[in-house]
C-alpha cells in the first residue's frame, strides 16, 4: 500500500483513506508476515486515556465517552500486555483542563523513555479557535474540549487545548512509539436524530485562552525552540508516531448507541477489529480497515464518518503495528476478567455490533488454550453493555486453570424468536401525533415505537419538513420526498430509506399502515442481519465471491476468518481491473445493467447447504440461490471440496443489477444441516408463480418474514439436535445458531444509474 500523505495535524483536507479493496484474506496473510517488525519488545508500556460524558451544559452532555476510555483499557491489557498500573484513566471531573495536562506531563513525559510506547487516547467533543499564525487557509486550529472549558455562544477565550499545544507535548516524549487516538470532531454539535456528535461550537469568533499561549511558550522555551521553527515543524505534519482522528475535518464524529450501551462509533469498532486480529498488522493497514467498517456502519446509520491517519515514523518504525506493541494472540469474542470457582466475570470487546442483541443469557462461549484448543465451554449470565457474568460448564484440561486473560470465542448464540424492529420517532412531532403514530406501530406485531436519544433505533419515523427537505438537498440526496410526507430516515436523520414517504395528504396512522409490508422487509433482514453475524466467528471453511460474468472480475469476497485456516488451498484472486468503481466505504459501485455471478468454494471435506439472499436498498429480498425449484433438497448442496457457480453456465437466466439505487447486501448461508423447512417454503413460493419446473431466482416480499423463520428453524434444529453437553439446554423463545455447522458472510455493493463513470 502506497504511504498516506502526511497532512497538517488536526487540519485534514477532504481526500479519503485510499481505494480500499482489500480481501479478509489479504489482511490475514499481512499479519502473518509482520513477525519481523520491532525486532525487540520495549521495556515499558504507557496510557493516558480520557473519556468525558458530563459536560456542564446539557446540550453537550454525551454517554459514550468513558465507555470509549473501558474498550480502550481492557483493550490494552489483554491484547497489547500493558500492565493495569501503567494506564492511566481520566473521566468526566478528573478531566480539566489542567488535570489533562499534568497527567500527560507526569504521567507520560517524565515516565517515558526512548523505546518504549505511549498512547493518549481522547473521547469528548472537539473545537475550533482562531489560529493567528493560519496554518490552515481557513486560519483555524483544532481543539479538545475538557471538562472546564465555559464559553459564550458569542465567542471569546475558551479553556480548550489546542492541536499546536498536544504537537508540542508530543514532541517532548522521549520515545517515537506514539500513538494518539482522538474520538471527536468540530463540525457541528448537538444530536442528529438517535445520534450524538462530539463537538461544540467553534470558530473564528472564539480565540485559545491567554493561559493556553503561555503554556505553549514555557514548553517552547523547555524544549528550545523558537516560534518560527515551532511553525515549521507543525506545517510539516505530526509531532512523531501516529495521530488517528475519529473522522474527516468536514464529518461528525458520532456517539452512538449499540444495544444497550453507547460508545464512540470509531472506539467501538477500533477495538472490535483489533480483538479479532492474531497478528502484527501494520498501522497504515489496520486503520484502513477500521475505516472501512467505520464508514458502512455510518452509511447504515445514514452519516458519514471515515477516519484519518497521519503519521511521523522514525526509520525503523516504517512498518509499526497498531499501537507500536507486537502481539500474537487467539481471535475472541470475550476474555476473563476475574474468577470464583466455577463463576466468571466477562468482557466482551469482540463482538460485532450487529450481533450483539444475539448475546444474551444462555449463549456458548468456547473457552480457549494457548494454542486455541478448546478446554471448556462457558454459558453466559446477566449482560449489561460489554460486561457478563458467567457460568464454567466443562474443563478438558484442568491442569491450566481458568484465570483473567483467558480467551473465549463464540459457539452458539441464540437469535430470540420475538426479535423486534426498534422505530424511533421523529422530535419534531407533536404530542398528540406522536401518540397516533405510537398506537399505529404497537398494532403490529414486532414493532416497537422508541423516543429517540434512550435505546438503539433500526430507522426513525417522521414527516419530511421544510427544513428537513433543505438539509438534504444540500447533501445531494436523489428522490427526495415532498414537504409534509411521512415516511423513514436512517438513525442520524440525514439519509431517508428509499420509497417509504407517501403524498403529504397522507395522515400518519395512513403513513404507517402503507409502510407495514416494508416494516415487514426491514424486520426481516435485521433478523438474517443477526443470524449472519458471525462472519468472525464460523468455524466452517468456506468462502464466496462476486464477480463481472463473462471476464469474472472480482467484485468483492468474503469467507470465514476462523475456517479458512482449515482450508488445503485459496483461489488465487483475480487482478484488479480498474474499470469498475469503488465507494469511500471500499464497495463495488455497479452500474444498473451489470451482469454478474456468483461463486462458493466449499472447502470442507463433507457437502454444504448454500443459501444466498440478496437484501436491496429498499429492504426488500430475493433468493438466488437455491434456484432449481424442481429438485430436492440436494439443490442448496454444494459438495465437498467443490466450487459452485450462480448461475451455472446451462441456466436459462442471468443476474442483473437493477434498481433500487443505493446500497444492496449479497448474505451467503452454509450450513453442514439441511436447510429442509425453508427450502420447501421456497419452493411453495416458486410453484405459486409458475416457477415449480424452472431454475430463476425468486423475489418473496410478501412471504418474507416465512422465509426467514424458516431458516432459522432450519438451523436451530440442526444446533438443538447436536448439543451433547451436559449443562447445555438452549431454552424456549430462542434459535441456537452453532458456529461449527453454520457460516454467515455478506457481500455489499453500491447500485448506480447506468449512465455513471
Amino acid at each position: 500500500m502506497s504511504n498516506i500523505k502526511r497532512r497538517h495535524f488536526l487540519q485534514f483536507s477532504a481526500s479519503t483513506l485510499a481505494t480500499l479493496g482489500l480481501s479478509q484474506l489479504d489482511i490475514m496473510q499481512q499479519g502473518e508476515r509482520m513477525s519481523q517488525v520491532l525486532a525487540q519488545s520495549t521495556p515499558r508500556k504507557l496510557a493516558l486515556l480520557v473519556g468525558i460524558n458530563e459536560y456542564s451544559d446539557p446540550i453537550l452532555a454525551l454517554k459514550g465517552c468513558v465507555n470509549d476510555v473501558m474498550l480502550q483499557k481492557e483493550l490494552l491489557i489483554y491484547r497489547f500486555g500493558f500492565k493495569p498500573e501503567d494506564i492511566r484513566i481520566l473521566t468526566d471531573k478528573q478531566a480539566t483542563r489542567q488535570g489533562i495536562l499534568t497527567a500527560f506531563e507526569e504521567h507520560l513525559i517524565k515516565q517515558a523513555k526512548p523505546g518504549d510506547v505511549v498512547v493518549f487516547h481522547y473521547s469528548g467533543h472537539g473545537s475550533q479557535v482562531e489560529d493567528r499564525d493560519r496554518d490552515s487557509p481557513d486560519g483555524l486550529n483544532s481543539t479538545f474540549v475538557p471538562i472546564d472549558s465555559e464559553y459564550s455562544v458569542l465567542g471569546g477565550p475558551v479553556q480548550d487545548i489546542m492541536g499546536h499545544t498536544l504537537f508540542l507535548l508530543m514532541y517532548a516524549l522521549k520515545t517515537d512509539n506514539v500513538t494518539v487516538v482522538l474520538d471527536s470532531c468540530h463540525s457541528g454539535g448537538g444530536t442528529r436524530g438517535n445520534l450524538r456528535v462530539r463537538s461544540r461550537d467553534g470558530g473564528p469568533k472564539f480565540q485559545p485562552s491567554p493561559g493556553e499561549l503561555d503554556y505553549q511558550r514555557q514548553w517552547l522555551g523547555k524544549l528550545g525552540l523558537s516560534q518560527q521553527k515551532f511553525i515549521e515543524l507543525r506545517r510539516k505534519g505530526v509531532a512523531k508516531g501516529v495521530v488517528i482522528a475519529s473522522a474527516k475535518r468536514e464529518q461528525l464524529a458520532a456517539d452512538a448507541c449499540f444495544d444497550d450501551f453507547y460508545a464512540g462509533a470509531f472506539t467501538y469498532l477500533l477495538t472490535q477489529y483489533l480483538w479479532q486480529q492474531s497478528g502484527n498488522e501494520p498501522v497504515n493497514r489496520a486503520i484502513v480497515n477500521v475505516a472501512r467498517n467505520t464508514k458502512y456502519l455510518a452509511t447504515k446509520e445514514g452519516n458519514n464518518q471515515d477516519p484519518e491517519l497521519e503519521t511521523n515514523f522514525s526509520k525503523e518504525n516504517t512498518n509499526a503495528p497498531i499501537y507500536f506493541s507486537r502481539f500474537s494472540a487467539l481471535p475472541a469474542e470475550a476474555v476473563v476478567t476475574q474468577v470464583n470457582k466455577d463463576q466468571v466475570k466477562l468482557w466482551l470487546g469482540g463482538i460485532d455490533s450487529q450481533s450483539l442483541e444475539a448475546f444474551k443469557k444462555d449463549i456458548i462461549l468456547t473457552v480457549l488454550d494457548p494454542n486455541g484448543g478448546e478446554r471448556g465451554l462457558v454459558k453466559l449470565g446477566a449482560r449489561q453493555g460489554l460486561i457478563a457474568d458467567g457460568k464454567l460448564l466443562t474443563t478438558a484440561r484442568a491442569e491450566i486453570p481458568i484465570q483473567p486473560g483467558t480467551l473465549l470465542q463464540e459457539r452458539i448464540r441464540s437469535i430470540p424468536s420475538d426479535l423486534t424492529l426498534k422505530i424511533g420517532l421523529d422530535k419534531s412531532l407533536d404530542n398528540n401525533t406522536a401518540q397516533q403514530v405510537t398506537q399505529a406501530l404497537r398494532s403490529i406485531n414486532r414493532i416497537e415505537p422508541k423516543p429517540l436519544g434512550t435505546v438503539e433505533v433500526q430507522y426513525i419515523f417522521g414527516r419530511m419538513t421544510d427544513a428537513k427537505h433543505q438539509q438534504l438537498q444540500k447533501q445531494r440526496v436523489a428522490n427526495l420526498p415532498t414537504v409534509g410526507s411521512s415516511g423513514l430516515f436512517l438513525p442520524s436523520q440525514d439519509q431517508i430509506v428509499p420509497a417509504s414517504f407517501g403524498n403529504s395528504k397522507e395522515t400518519v396512522s395512513e403513513a404507517v399502515k402503507r409502510l407495514q409490508p416494508k416494516l415487514k422487509s426491514l424486520l426481516a433482514a435485521r433478523i438474517v442481519k443477526q443470524m449472519l453475524g458471525n462472519t468472525n466467528t464460523s468455524k466452517i471453511a468456506v468462502t464466496a465471491s462476486m464477480n463481472i460474468a463473462g471476464n469474472n472480475e472480482l467484485l468483492g469476497e468474503t469467507f470465514t476468518i476462523r475456517g479458512v485456516k482449515k482450508a488445503t488451498q485459496q483461489t488465487k484472486k483475480p487482478a484488479p481491473v480498474q474499470a469498475i468503481n469503488y465507494s469511500d466505504s471500499g464497495v463495488a459501485k455497479l452500474p444498473i445493467g451489470t451482469a454478474i455471478t456468483f461463486q462458493v468454494q466449499n472447502n470442507e471435506s463433507s457437502p454444504l447447504y448454500v443459501s444466498i439472499l440478496v437484501i436491496d436498498a429498499q429492504g426488500e429480498m430475493t433468493v438466488i440461490f437455491p434456484n432449481d425449484w424442481s429438485a430436492s433438497e440436494d439443490a442448496a448442496l454444494v459438495q465437498a471440496k467443490q466450487k459452485q457457480a450462480i448461475p451455472q453456465a446451462d441456466d436459462a437466466f442471468k443476474l442483473t443489477i437493477g434498481e433500487p439505487l443505493g446500497i444492496s447486501e449479497a448474505l451467503i448461508i452454509a450450513s453442514t444441516t439441511p436447510l429442509r423447512t425453508s427450502l420447501k417454503a421456497l419452493q411453495k413460493i416458486a410453484q405459486s408463480r409458475g416457477l415449480e419446473n424452472r431454475r430463476a431466482p425468486v423475489a418473496v416480499p410478501d412471504e418474507v418474514l416465512d422465509v426467514t423463520n424458516s431458516l432459522l428453524d432450519d438451523l436451530d434444529a440442526g444446533t438443538r439436535g447436536g448439543i451433547n453437553v451436559e449443562g447445555i439446554a438452549l431454552p424456549d423463545g430462542v434459535r441456537g445458531i452453532d458456529t461449527k455447522k453454520l457460516a454467515g458472510m455478506a457481500i455489499a455493493f453500491e447500485v448506480v444509474p447506468a449512465t455513471s463513470s
